[in-house]
């Protein structure tokens, strides 16, 4: 017997490339999106929301859910787009049947988000239409398509990431300085595209500035600001001690200005990490206004070497923390409250280390008075011999601050690492055009390394040395203006001088205290 063919017709509704075929309307969703915040995108963002509500509300055949929209971001990746993963969160959990966007660009510039996306929701018989290139995610040339159209947006957007990678360097090795003026204290920009300073916002800086050469953290620095109710660079009540510090080591604020400090790792994560060396670095002099002099910028570069050196936090309110050293022990004195609920309450300070490790300090307590009166005696002791004292100074920074052995020395260096990396360089592409001993190739090439490994600790050492130097001559500088301008004769603690001029004070077993000077002197109080 001859076989025969029955038809058994669709029941079912069917999603299809054009819903010719359905049987019930497609409940339909959009996505829009803009990559920036500019007055001109965000037009393009309104116009596309109300092109596309309209355009499906026209249909017949489709019930309209709602846009999904994103607004300023780019589409590199989908982990920040939320209104993209509620679009696609309403599309799995059965609310939607058909997504409309403008284009694969649109919807993701990296192939892997928007494959896996696309076969997630065609598991779901959610269908995606691309309206630019006209492409269907459930007609049978769907994915073909979208795998082409995908991976060509991602090298679009690997073209504009370089072309704005390589507009930033070139701007960098123009000496273009560009700061986040948003949230940058002190500046903003000029007619010119400059830096330009604000006086009112400079004036913050500069106290900044100003709280931490006299001895208070940053810490302390921010509740300072705080209390006093100043705005942070965000615009908000509460200070951060990581703004303070990041305002007290940029160098921006003495008109100079180290650019590339971090760089994009990858242009589809947008992942960005501090510069080690990867790519170059900038450093511009003179880019634009200083706020701070630049002296003073490093004398605070200086100040806080200073401090990481005590391998303690300074105290935040007193002058003293951190000055005076136990004789016994070397540890630091802090400041200790007797008598704190009665009538003869007082502050002493103490050695911090007096009752630990099982020995008692013999070192005696002391009060801020007498700290106060027996520095007075000292400094006028000092100032006995100011001429003399003075003209010590000049030449301890002819001498001992004298980097010109160092500089000499770290061009030498600079040079060694040049020669020894186009050494290598011509190795390497010796080797890769002509048959030689891998071997031979091998002990050269390590022997380069080595040479260079040493070059380049040893320029480190020489940075450190000559930093170490500018730190000792801006120090004695501001020594010797200080007691330039003061009268031979101190009747009065000031707490700028005592800053200035005192390096620590040690308190002997006698009770005797030692007050180092900052230019090396000794003297009994």
């Amino acid at each position: 017997m001859a076989s025969s063919v029955r038809i058994i017709p669709a029941t079912l509704r069917q999603n299809s490339a054009n819903g010719a075929l359905q049987t019930a309307m497609r409940r339909t969703a959009a996505y829009a999106r803009v990559s920036t915040d500019s007055e001109e995108q965000l037009t393009s963002y309104e116009a596309q929301v109300d092109y596309y509500t309209k355009y499906i509300k026209e249909r017949t055949d489709w019930e309209f859910v709602r846009v999904y929209t994103d607004e300023g971001i780019s589409a590199t990746n989908t982990k920040k787009r939320d209104g993209f993963k509620q679009m696609i969160t309403d599309a799995l959990d059965g609310k939607i049947d058909l997504i409309i966007t403008k284009s694969v660009s649109r919807f993701a510039r990296n192939t892997v988000d928007s494959l896996v996306t696309v076969r997630q929701l065609k598991e779901k018989g959610v269908e995606v239409y691309f309206e630019k290139e006209n492409i269907y995610t459930l007609d049978s040339k769907g994915e073909l398509l979208i795998t082409i159209m995908s991976s060509l947006a991602q090298e679009e957007s690997r073209s504009i990431s370089e072309n704005v990678t390589w507009g930033q360097r070139k701007r960098m090795a123009d000496g273009k300085v560009s700061l986040p003026y948003g949230q940058f204290l002190g500046y903003e920009k000029g007619e010119d595209g400059l830096p330009k300073i604000v006086e009112s916002e400079a004036l913050i800086v500069r106290m900044i500035f100003r709280l931490f050469i006299e001895g208070k953290t940053p810490s302390a620095i921010a509740k300072q600001l705080a209390g006093q109710g100043i705005p942070s660079p965000a615009g908000k009540k509460r200070w951060q001690v990581a703004t303070v510090k990041s305002i007290l080591g940029n160098e921006k604020y003495k008109g100079e200005a180290l650019l590339q400090k971090a760089f994009t790792v990858d242009f589809l994560t947008k992942k960005r990490k501090s510069n080690e060396g990867e790519v170059p670095q900038y450093y511009v002099q003179n880019s634009h206004p200083a706020i701070i002099k630049p002296d003073e910028f490093d004398a605070v570069q200086a100040e806080i070497e200073r401090r990481k050196g005590l391998g303690r936090p300074c105290g935040c309110n007193s002058p003293f923390s951190a000055k005076i050293v136990c004789g016994d022990c070397g540890g630091f004195y802090g400041s200790k409250v007797w008598g704190s609920n009665t009538k003869y309450r007082r502050i002493i300070w103490r050695c911090n280390e007096k009752y630990k490790n099982g020995k008692k300090c013999e070192t005696p307590h002391v009060t801020e008075y007498d700290v106060k009166e027996r520095f007075l005696a000292a400094f006028n002791t000092l100032m006995g011999v100011r001429d003399e004292l003075i003209s010590n100074c000049r030449l301890a920074q002819q001498v001992l601050c004298d980097q010109s052995a160092i500089e000499a020395e770290i061009s030498e260096v600079r040079r060694e690492i040049e020669v020894v990396s186009e050494l290598t360089r011509r190795a390497i592409y010796e080797n890769a055009r002509v048959a030689v001993s891998q071997e031979e190739f091998s002990d050269r090439h390590t022997g380069y390394i080595e040479r260079h490994r040493k070059a380049t600790e040893r320029l480190a050492a020489l940075d450190g040395q000559r930093r170490e130097r500018q730190n000792k001559l801006l120090l004695l500088e501001a020594f010797i203006k200080d007691i330039e301008t003061r009268s031979l004769v101190v009747d009065e603690f000031d707490e700028k001088l005592w800053l200035a001029a005192v390096n620590k004070v040690t308190v002997l077993s006698d009770g005797k205290l030692m007050f180092s000077f900052k230019d090396g002197t000794e003297i009994d109080g």
